[in-house]
């Protein structure tokens, strides 16, 4: 069952009252490595039962390892390649129950076995994906990719 690590145990007020604190992060902060950090620490600090929270920004047709919290990481995806580069491709969010079914997944770390995966997409622009891994099969339902997805969005809107 989903709990978070602070907040009140109803999961929509908890990802409405992280959604608040994310705009109260990124409000007024310009750099994008700032953003991107606090971002996934905070995301990292809100969920339970993950193994790794982050980034990968879209550089030379490649996604390239961004700020995260977690073990060290694979740190370039092809196009198109594993969760993170389909769901580039599709421009898409990618819930995967369990990673070990999905088509050419890319394991950077064992212990993970569900996933999810928005892209980030900037004035119309490919700009990178947030990934989220977890030790837990089937870790993420549709209320969760919901408020994922929003929290992608207040990024979105900062990187404007």
């Amino acid at each position: 069952m989903f709990q978070t690590k602070a907040y009140s145990g109803n999961k929509q007020e908890d990802y409405q009252l992280l959604l608040k604190q994310l705009k109260a992060l990124l409000d007024g902060e310009t750099d994008e490595t700032a953003l991107l950090a606090n971002a996934s620490a905070l995301l990292n600090q809100f969920l339970d039962e993950v193994n790794w929270v982050g980034f990968y920004v879209w550089k030379n047709n490649e996604l390239v390892l961004g700020p995260f919290q977690g073990l060290p990481a694979c740190t370039r995806i092809a196009y198109g390649k594993g969760v993170c580069g389909t769901a580039l491709k599709e421009r898409k969010t990618q819930r995967v129950a369990d990673v070990h079914q999905f088509p050419g997944h890319i394991a950077c770390d064992a212990a993970s076995n569900s996933e999810i995966v928005v892209p980030i997409v900037v004035n119309g622009n490919i700009y990178g994906v947030l990934d989220i891994d977890s030790p837990i099969k089937d870790r993420f339902d549709e209320t969760d990719q919901k408020y994922i997805e929003e929290f992608v969005t207040v990024i979105e809107e900062h990187l404007k």
